[in-house]
């Protein structure tokens, strides 16, 4: 067992009792039966409960540090914020994402109010998705399953990844310009 896969799986076991119980809180209402599904009041209550999560401080660093910071071109990119002072801000949003997109996978939440009510999860797979064969073979499998398949059940889901993508290109040259303008200001 390689390293990261052994990190991630110290850190998903962590997480996992986090996923249970919004899964168990997603479901306790009303016993899963066929046909029958959440109300709107309990799916906006757990849509809350998951901006709520978000709102951790460590969480906010983690999910500032993903999106300013990290910029996978390449498998070697990834492993080594994988193995570096990032790791638990990579895995955090990651996993936090890819365990939001399994509510909705599983129905705990509709893919339209998820999608209306959210954004973030697109940006956070957009950043992996190129390279996510690589990363799930080292890994495990299971890494970001849940976000690709939420992405994959969406109209246009991989053109929206697409755009996003080519979004970042240009943030991440505004960011980069910021941050040579402040070295030569400094």
């Amino acid at each position: 067992m390689s390293d990261g896969a052994r990190i991630y799986g110290i850190y998903t076991s962590v997480c996992y009792s986090t996923g249970v119980r919004l899964l168990l809180a997603a479901r306790a209402p009303q016993k899963k039966q066929r046909g029958i599904s959440m109300s709107k009041q309990e799916e906006a209550g757990l849509i809350l409960k998951l901006y709520e999560l978000r709102r951790d401080e460590t969480m906010r660093k983690a999910r500032e540090w993903y999106f300013r910071e990290f910029f996978p071109q390449t498998i070697a990119d990834f492993n080594n914020a994988l193995m570096g002072e990032h790791s638990g801000h990579l895995r955090m949003v990651v996993t936090y994402w890819d365990m939001a997109a399994a509510l909705v996978n599983n129905g705990a939440i509709s893919m339209e109010l998820f999608n209306d009510a959210n954004g973030e999860h697109l940006g956070t797979f957009a950043k992996i998705e190129p390279l996510l064969k690589e990363i799930q073979t080292t890994i495990g499998p299971q890494f970001g399953a849940n976000l690709a398949k939420l992405v994959d059940a969406m109209p246009d889901g991989r053109k929206r990844i697409a755009a996003i993508r080519e979004r970042f290109k240009t943030i991440q040259a505004m960011l980069a310009a910021q941050k040579s303008k402040a070295a030569q200001q400094g």
